[in-house]
């Protein structure tokens, strides 16, 4: 099937919901709440129970899918008018610790270069090419061994992105900084709330949670875009509308994954069609799934643990491969 066909079926799910809209996001924030507060009274009861690891993990997913909503925002996806997205996107900004501002510019770059072996910058993990490993000194490799590593990336990246380097992202000046400044005093304020509500008990609980939800968060964006027959190339040849659905994965990791996650793992269809809301992209990807078949790679947990051994793109095998074996020949320059 064309494209063209699947952009014109598309369509019919880009129109947002204010109820869904609304459904989504006081149901997630209520969630999250009382997931919290039930996290913080079963701990001040001494209830170590399986109870608290249940309301530390929903907990988690209900701050990521607060992260999905505000990026839903991003897209103005999630209600119907801008003005409506913009606001409802800061409202979440204190919670997933992510500016709203500087999400959307950002996103926004990533999903205008997907794909795009000369822009890989505007990528959240950062792919080498088997060329790039292959001409690289021992420093660079070591540093891409540690950063491809799956606890460093999933549990050391998520504190970092998310605990500090977005208390100050990339490219703040071009979006605000008293925007970020500002963003950066309101998880202040949350911060001193919970505090004050549950002293040290209900912030170490916050931070529990919190990086939990982090290492949720780069585990989905890894798996969007690392997979082994994922799509990368150079203009002119990069194909935008195939880098959407080849260089994004359709993660099939069960309903209640899909429910705690916000859908968000139908991201070829996400990539190809941003104005779908998170709400319907489960429902569109099923419907649109004989359509899409040839086009998009289905992923599911078997595929999904393996591409973690997927560390650099072979533009000769137009693949995603492992670091070559130690004891592999170099290869050989002819003169």
């Amino acid at each position: 099937m064309s494209i063209r066909t699947i952009r014109d079926l598309t369509r019919a799910y880009i129109q947002p919901d204010n109820r869904l809209a609304a459904l989504s996001y006081f149901g997630t924030f209520a969630v999250y709440f009382v997931t919290l507060w039930a996290a913080v009274g079963l701990v001040g009861a001494g209830l170590w129970s399986l109870l608290l690891p249940l309301a530390v993990v929903v907990n988690a997913f209900a701050a990521v899918r607060l992260y999905v909503l505000q990026h839903d925002c991003g897209h103005a996806s999630l209600f119907k008018t801008p003005a409506q997205n913009v606001w409802a996107g800061y409202g979440l900004s204190v919670f997933t610790l992510t500016p709203f501002r500087a999400m959307r510019y950002n996103h926004n770059l990533h999903h205008k270069h997907i794909g795009n072996l000369d822009h890989r910058e505007t990528g959240e993990v950062h792919t080498m090419t088997l060329r790039e490993w292959q001409a690289a000194g021992p420093g660079t490799r070591l540093y891409y061994r540690l950063y491809r590593n799956p606890v460093v990336l999933m549990l050391v990246g998520g504190i970092f992105v998310y605990f500090l380097r977005y208390r100050w992202p990339k490219n703040a000046l071009k979006t605000g900084v008293w925007d970020v400044l500002a963003h950066n005093l309101g998880i202040a304020l949350w911060l001193g709330l919970i505090w004050i509500w549950a002293g040290w008990t209900g912030l170490a609980i916050w931070a529990v949670t919190a990086v939990l939800a982090g290492a949720i968060g780069v585990f989905l964006v890894y798996l969007q875009h690392n997979f082994e027959e994922t799509y990368w190339d150079r203009r002119p040849d990069l194909n935008p509308q195939m880098a959407a659905l080849k260089g994004a994965s359709s993660l099939d990791l069960g309903w209640w994954w899909d429910l705690g996650t916000g859908n968000i793992a139908y991201h070829d269809i996400h990539h190809f069609e941003p104005r779908i809301p998170s709400y319907r992209l489960r429902r569109c990807q099923r419907d649109l799934a004989a359509a899409l078949a040839p086009q998009t790679t289905l992923v599911r947990w078997p595929e999904a643990l393996r591409a973690f051994r997927l560390k650099l793109w072979d533009e000769d095998a137009q693949k995603l491969v492992p670091f070559p074996s130690r004891t592999a020949p170099k290869p050989v320059t002819v003169a």
